[in-house]
């Protein structure tokens, strides 16, 4: 069965590890391609929705029975011992993936990770390099609508990323630098929007509040080289 350009977007940035977890793990396509792949030794699929957990479960049902797969019915971290190697987070919220790594419970940092934030992507930059984390990369692709997609792990001696300004905290450090065709084409219909926006009815606060933000995203796409000069 092809896949959607998302699911490929994912799985090409998962790396070979020993234990993978794919947490909101839908119908379990990128735990399917990392054990067809060999690019696991043992993965863990978990899913808050019983439907959800039963796909994947269908779909990975041989690996199941081999013991080279385990199901979850949980949320967040739920059953995924912290030693696991790489993880994958998407689908879901920016706030959601926050709750999830900063649980008291269950959260922790992983030493991998590919996020893939469904809105509130600031959020998750914040936390990441506030509480351990570094960021590999940090980009938007496109598939019929507009993903955010955020690579790293845990902080050590040989990973650690520059701090974030506000800009690359809003927009991330890779799309300001290298403006991908997502990143530029999102960028420029959130101006043209907001340009419908400002000719309505507004209070004087809320039309400064439209032309500050429509000022940062035309900053946005100045590109790196123009914000060095």
């Amino acid at each position: 069965m092809a896949q959607s350009k998302r699911i490929e977007t994912l799985c090409a940035l998962l790396q070979k590890t020993r234990v993978f977890a794919d947490i909101g793990c839908d119908h379990g396509y990128c735990t399917e391609y990392m054990l067809k792949n060999n690019l696991c030794e043992r993965a863990i699929f978990s899913d808050i929705s019983k439907g959800s957990l039963l796909k994947a479960e269908k779909l990975l049902g041989g690996y199941v029975k081999a013991g080279k797969a385990t199901p979850v019915l949980g949320d967040g971290f739920f059953g995924v011992p912290r030693d696991t190697d790489e993880v994958l987070i998407a689908g879901m919220g920016g706030a959601e993936i926050v709750s999830i790594l900063s649980d008291k419970k269950y959260g922790f940092m992983p030493k991998r990770f590919v996020l893939q934030p469904m809105h509130d992507t600031e959020l998750v930059r914040r936390y990441l390099l506030e509480n351990g984390g570094y960021i590999e990369r940090d980009f938007t692709f496109e598939d019929t609508k507009f993903y955010d997609c955020i690579v790293g792990g845990k902080a050590d001696e040989t990973h650690q990323t520059r701090p974030y300004t506000d800009e690359e905290y809003e927009f991330g450090r890779e799309n300001l630098e290298t403006l991908p065709t997502a990143f530029v084409k999102r960028t420029e219909k959130l101006i043209k929007n907001i340009d419908k926006y400002i000719t309505a009815t507004l209070s004087e606060q809320s039309r400064a509040e439209l032309i500050e933000r429509q000022k940062r995203l035309q900053g946005a796409l100045k590109g790196a080289n123009s914000r060095i000069l």
